[in-house]
């Protein structure tokens, strides 16, 4: 699974997220992270299949939605994804939020999707630790990614070093905070320290805390400039000085209070 993709969140289908994609895959990008309720998989297989690049060097999610949970509805629900994305697998499919009485049946069908080899791994996203210890009860395979939103003012050191304990890889969905913060004291002095930008220093933060992540951009620079973090590393102190920006300032929803009704 590649360190570093692309997030397609509220992206219109059609033009935006294929020309968005599209450059993604052309700059060098191997990772599309996707929803069923972005409504955009149509555009984002379009893509794919345009691309000309083999459909085994691309790595692909998607998520069942919370309406779609279930254990009939998810697997319809997976039927329905496959085909807008017009792929005979995924490379990662996601239980997107743990709707209370629903994410347990829903996580019985993604085992059968991973058994039935149609998604190569499977995993949840927006899980607390108390909603994995729940789901790990009853489960024959475990989750292997848990995707949650993860940047210095929301570091979630207690999932992480949940995940860390149980084998479970961490993503970051919004890992630059929407971009709300990029001017902040500390991030702007590693910026100029390193010679990058804030955004970089927040990407670079999140590889060496061995933390997968999907930047969004719609602009070929900004996702050139997301991928270009690999030739420099923050010190222990700098990695430090980023983790004390933690304040807990959580920019979505909080997956406990999450229900059908929360969108």
């Amino acid at each position: 699974m590649p360190v570093i993709g692309l997030g397609v969140f509220k992206m219109d289908d059609g033009e935006s997220v294929y020309d968005t994609v599209s450059s993604a895959l052309e700059i060098g990008y191997r990772h599309i992270d996707t929803a069923s309720t972005y409504r955009n998989e149509e555009g984002v297989g379009r893509a794919i299949a345009d691309s000309g690049i083999p459909r085994e060097e691309i790595f692909v999610t998607t998520k069942v939605w919370n309406d779609e949970q279930g254990y009939e509805e998810t697997l319809a629900a997976f039927d329905r994804s496959l085909k807008r994305l017009n792929l005979d697998y995924v490379d990662l499919y996601l239980v997107h939020w743990p709707i209370p009485g629903m994410y347990k049946d829903t996580w019985q069908a993604l085992e059968k999707i991973y058994r039935d080899k149609r998604a190569r791994a499977i995993g949840v996203s927006n899980f607390h630790p108390h909603h994995s210890d729940d789901l790990m009860k009853d489960v024959t395979i475990k989750p292997m990614i848990n995707q949650i939103e993860l940047h210095p003012q929301l570091s979630q050191v207690e999932v992480r070093e949940y995940c860390k304990e149980h084998g479970i890889a961490v993503e970051a969905w919004s890992p630059i905070g929407k971009a709300t913060y990029l001017d902040h004291p500390v991030l702007k002095e590693l910026a100029e320290k390193y010679n990058r930008t804030a955004a970089q220093i927040m990407i670079r933060w999140d590889y060496q805390n061995d933390i997968i992540t999907i930047p969004k951009s719609v602009h070929a620079d900004r996702q050139k400039e997301n991928a270009d973090i690999f030739d420099f590393e923050l010190s222990n102190e700098d990695m430090e000085k980023i983790e004390s920006l933690n304040s807990g300032n959580r920019l979505g929803t909080d997956p406990d209070t999450v229900s059908l009704d929360s969108f």
